[in-house]
């Protein structure tokens, strides 16, 4: 069905205009961009019991932290918001207005600042009831700032609290439309979304984990991550300043060689002189192309994959990036510590093509620039060709780029991994997928006992 993208002065408008629908706005840091919209639309009377900035620190301390501990522009922040602003429009009206859905609407933000020299991010959610009575449902969203002027951040800001409220209101239904209609009227060059979550009785049939995923498909987000548990996490909470090992692949299904590659590069890293065992956090990532099935998402394998690499002890992110260049200028916004990024022979030999960087006015050179920060290095796993062991010393690759070559690997830029499982290294994710869609038992010969487990109980990864 085509999404209508109704304009935002109309969005407001009918959201006055339903006096069933009434509650509070606070927010904090980006000035009252949300509340000002429903104002000017008029009719805010219908909408608006109270709005509040607590813009000083200790007003917000007083109303929202009395033990002063903790960010301002956070998930926790934001959550004491909610809850303090809903409770307090429901104590107070729950008895005058028995028919009345409640709602408390708050952001907490940090825009671009006079010098432009800060992060300029924010939080923002609702907590609200469809049905009057009910328990209320909650939805909050991290969105990352993107354009260089604080005034139309603060625009941006205004547009999106109203996309959000009314998307609460008439899209809890539909996540797919739901996260549509949080562009209505603003471009995706102006913010990202980087973490999503939706809960309360109305919206347990939500899976956060798809939700995070349509946000990269629809071009809302470039990375999205999951934890050991598989719950979505905001990326800065998981990898600033931190020591970061990332290994890309399908996951289709999860090998014996699959969980060999992490073990080694793991055991590797362990031997860095900055390695830290408790700032240290390995992930899987799979890109986008890899979740897409004649070009939609399969839903099921994403959500199998997810849980087998939970399993298996993995935290997980799905990107959009092809380019590995993009996946470090990703990693590298969190002022890692060290980043360690694992492939295989056969991708590294990818990865030294010029043919995959003719956007790119440097090619091939500007690239590797990119991808090898002075805390990047490559962990490259070996293959087989017939019967040779190929390490990446004896990768492909044209004349005229092998003194570039050599530089990365004499600087150790390019490190080798050891592999005892010779007698396995010819078999690709792709052939065991094949011997499952086959129903050939060898399949059972070269995945991890607990996948395997999963798979058969499961009946996954059929035709």
């Amino acid at each position: 069905m085509l999404h209508e993208i109704i304009p935002t002065a109309r969005k407001a408008l009918q959201l006055n205009l339903d006096s069933n629908f009434y509650g509070t706005f606070a927010e904090i840091g980006g000035g009252q961009e949300v509340a000002r919209q429903f104002f000017l639309a008029g009719g805010a009377s219908g909408t608006i019991a109270k709005t509040i900035s607590a813009y000083d620190k200790s007003f917000s301390d007083a109303h929202y932290n009395e033990n002063k501990k903790g960010r301002y522009v956070s998930e926790d922040r934001l959550n004491k918001m909610l809850r303090h602003e809903y409770h307090e429009v429901f104590k107070l009206l729950k008895d005058t207005k028995q028919e009345t859905n409640f709602f408390a609407f708050a952001d907490t933000v940090e825009i671009l600042n006079y010098s432009k020299t800060n992060y300029s991010h924010g939080w923002m959610g609702v907590k609200f009831q469809l049905n009057p009575g009910q328990k209320a449902n909650k939805v909050i969203i991290h969105v990352k700032l993107l354009e260089n002027d604080a005034q139309l951040q603060q625009t941006t800001l205004g547009i999106l609290g109203v996309n959000l409220l009314y998307a609460c209101k008439y899209y809890h239904h539909n996540p797919t439309q739901f996260l549509k209609s949080l562009l209505d009227n603003l471009s995706r060059d102006r913010f990202r979304v980087t973490t999503m979550k939706m809960s309360g009785p109305d919206l347990n049939y939500v899976d956060n984990r798809l939700l995070a995923v349509q946000l990269v498909k629809n071009g809302m987000s470039h990375a999205m991550m999951f934890d050991k548990d598989g719950h979505v996490q905001q990326p800065s909470d998981m990898l600033y300043k931190k020591n970061v090992l990332a290994f890309r692949g399908s996951f289709r299904p999860i090998t014996y060689i699959s969980r060999d590659i992490l073990r080694k590069s793991f055991e590797l890293f362990q031997k860095d002189e900055d390695y830290e065992a408790d700032n240290t956090f390995s992930f899987c990532e799979i890109t986008l192309n890899n979740l897409l099935s004649e070009g939609e998402i399969d839903e099921r394998d994403f959500l199998e994959r997810i849980n087998m690499l939970n399993e298996i002890g993995q935290n997980v992110m799905v990107s959009d990036f092809k380019e590995y260049y993009r996946l470090a200028e990703f990693f590298s916004q969190f002022k890692l510590k060290q980043l360690r990024v694992v492939m295989g022979v056969p991708t590294l030999e990818k990865v030294m093509e010029p043919k995959y960087y003719t956007h790119l006015k440097g090619g091939l050179l500007e690239a590797m620039g990119k991808l090898f920060a002075s805390n990047t290095k490559l962990y490259v796993y070996p293959t087989l060709k017939g019967d040779s062991l190929i390490t990446s010393k004896g990768i492909r690759l044209a004349e005229k780029h092998r003194l570039l070559y050599e530089y990365l690997h004499e600087n150790r830029f390019i490190i080798d991994l050891h592999s005892d499982m010779s007698k396995q290294l010819h078999v690709r994710s792709r052939d065991v997928l094949k011997m499952i869609q086959d129903n050939n038992p060898d399949w059972e010969k070269y995945v991890p006992m607990i996948v395997a487990k999963s798979i058969k109980a499961k009946g996954l990864f059929q035709k």
